[in-house]
């Protein structure tokens, strides 16, 4: 809903309020007329069912006021008089209709001097447990949200069971746009394997429910810092087709919040212009400088004097092989027929060459091709996944006599922006700019393949192309003007990463946070064949910050003993009192 429409929602639902309770405000006590005031309705209302004023607030706070609003209904009927398990029951299955029958059937009086505290060891356990979910719903949605490294897109600097602490505050914390959701989940219910938001767009007609006409518009408080090159960044996935993380489904469509939750590197802001030449990030014409913690990992072409051995596997750790090396003679791709041929039914890139052969990495795929070509494995050839700084101390040992960077050089409008004008690999793109919002760029046929998916997906426009003609929202033109920032996202993990570089920009309205510290880190979950096992070394580090990652468990563990004996002698002392 836009702003106007939730103005109506808003006043709608004060009306319900004052037909089902300005009763209610008689008796107890104050002017019916003040049932009608949106917000000044919710004070006196707290005043009267003995709560404190600043209840309020949480009423206007979105997923924390699903929490709040059976809390303030029972509250209500209980304030005159109704305490039964019953009326308790009906209030909350009627969404506080029931207030409606308390007003106007019920002969009911308003208790002045209502204890609020629980009368039973149950009543007390429910409350304690009601304001818990509250405090860590407020916490888990406006300040730290934990989150568990699910891949290996940034291999070296966070590793697959890493869990993380991502702080909302730093960019500003992103209000939830699902007005109906489960609170402290993100798009699925645990154990129920279920979504846990009630919104839904028909995959057939791609008509929406009523559910997203009650969607909030994107807000964002105030943060201390903005997005910066070199960050690690929790955002909403833009291209996310899924209903339930690692589980793929057609035609799915997800609020914005309810999308998976992905983290990168940041590598390209607002107004950048970013180009990617050999695997290398370039921003402006200048190769981007990292920082010192980040690791960035490539597939490299391992060479040995003779069959690689087994000892040099270990060396270079059998997790991060990437493939084989096949040759085919050069005289043999020399035929015009083979070259077809390798079009039609081969996936291959080319790693290397001599006077006599070719060396490819991929595969031949149809089985016409391999009768053809005469193809074979090359036994002192393998490529693996390191880093620049890897390969240069693996040469030398174990047989290694050289190790190259790798780079996909094959274009295809598999790419960013998939598109026949702008083909391109992961390790090479031409440059383009990032919008930045308040920026007007000219639009052209040429680069609509760039922003076709902002104008029409992330800022809701209708966009028409007839031949050289652009019309947005049925005015031609020839320019346009972003509405919000965007940026690009890649992971270390340069060859093992799916990001920017395949679904392209990030909108700023899917970011979602900053990791700023580990506070515990598992071996052994997801796909890793490794027994579970902690990584002591990883626990409570740091996320930035620079040199290699310390961490601070010991001293947690010296701080959290000086308590205990501090309290020892406090309770000893207050007990000899």
């Amino acid at each position: 809903m836009n702003g106007t429409q939730w103005i109506i929602f808003i006043l709608v639902i004060q009306l319900i309020h004052f037909a089902a309770t300005w009763k209610l405000y008689v008796k107890a006590g104050r002017k019916a007329w003040e049932a009608a005031i949106p917000v000044y309705n919710a004070i006196v209302l707290m005043k009267i069912i003995n709560r404190p004023a600043w209840w309020t607030i949480l009423l206007f706070i979105p997923i924390i006021n699903l929490l709040m609003f059976p809390v303030v209904w029972v509250e209500t009927i209980r304030s005159f008089g109704r305490n039964s398990t019953l009326d308790t029951w009906a209030v909350i299955l009627t969404l506080g209709f029931y207030i409606f029958y308390v007003s106007y059937v019920l002969d009911v009086e308003y208790m002045t001097d209502r204890s609020t505290t629980p009368k039973t060891a149950t009543g007390e356990w429910v409350s304690s447990i009601v304001f818990a979910i509250v405090a860590a719903t407020l916490v888990h949605t406006y300040f730290i949200q934990p989150y568990v490294i699910p891949t290996g897109s940034l291999e070296k600097t966070l590793l697959i069971g890493d869990f993380l602490f991502v702080s909302k505050f730093h960019y500003g914390a992103r209000a939830p746009m699902t007005t109906v959701a489960a609170p402290m989940v993100h798009d699925t219910l645990p154990v129920l394997k279920t979504r846990s938001y009630v919104a839904d767009v028909n995959p057939d007609t791609h008509k929406t429910s009523i559910w997203n006409k009650l969607q909030l518009p994107y807000m964002r408080l105030p943060g201390f810092q903005k997005v910066k090159k070199n960050d690690i960044v929790v955002f909403s996935w833009p291209a996310d087709t899924v209903r339930r993380f690692f589980v793929k489904e057609r035609g799915v469509k997800k609020p914005i919040d309810k999308k998976s939750n992905y983290v990168k590197r940041c590598v390209g802001t607002p107004g950048d212009s970013l180009s990617i030449v050999d695997g290398d990030v370039y921003i402006d014409g200048e190769k981007l400088i990292l920082s010192d913690r980040a690791k960035p990992q490539f597939t490299h072409l391992v060479t040995t004097k003779g069959q690689i051995t087994q000892n040099a596997l270990n060396l270079l750790g059998k997790t991060n092989y990437a493939g084989n090396v096949i040759r085919i003679p050069d005289s043999l791709l020399q035929q015009e027929k083979v070259r077809l041929l390798l079009d039609k039914g081969a996936s291959l890139e080319e790693v290397s060459r001599d006077k006599d052969f070719v060396y490819f990495t991929g595969a031949i795929t149809h089985p016409k091709v391999a009768e053809h070509v005469k193809a074979e494995t090359v036994n002192d050839m393998l490529l693996f996944n390191m880093t620049d700084q890897e390969s240069k101390s693996f040469v030398g040992r174990e047989g290694i006599s050289n190790i190259s960077r790798f780079s996909f050089s094959k274009a295809s409008d598999q790419i960013f922006p998939q598109s026949s004008l702008h083909q391109g690999t992961i390790d090479n793109m031409k440059s383009f700019y990032i919008p930045q919002a308040g920026a007007s760029i000219p639009l052209t046929i040429e680069n609509l393949p760039y922003y076709k998916k902002i104008i029409t997906e992330y800022e809701g426009h209708e966009l028409a192309v007839a031949g050289n003609q652009i019309s947005i929202d049925g005015q031609v033109t020839n320019n346009y003007t972003f509405g919000q920032n965007y940026y690009w996202m890649m992971g270390d993990n340069r060859h093992r990463s799916e990001d920017s570089r395949y679904w392209g920009f990030v909108p700023e309205d899917h970011i979602v946070g900053r990791p700023v510290f580990i506070w515990f880190s598992l071996q052994g979950i997801a796909a890793d064949p490794n027994p579970f096992k902690v990584r002591w070394d990883r626990v409570f580090t740091t996320v930035g910050g620079d040199g290699e990652p310390r961490s601070y468990f010991k001293y947690f563990l010296i701080l959290l003993a000086g308590w205990f004996v501090f309290d020892y002698f406090r309770k000893r002392k207050k007990k000899n009192a």
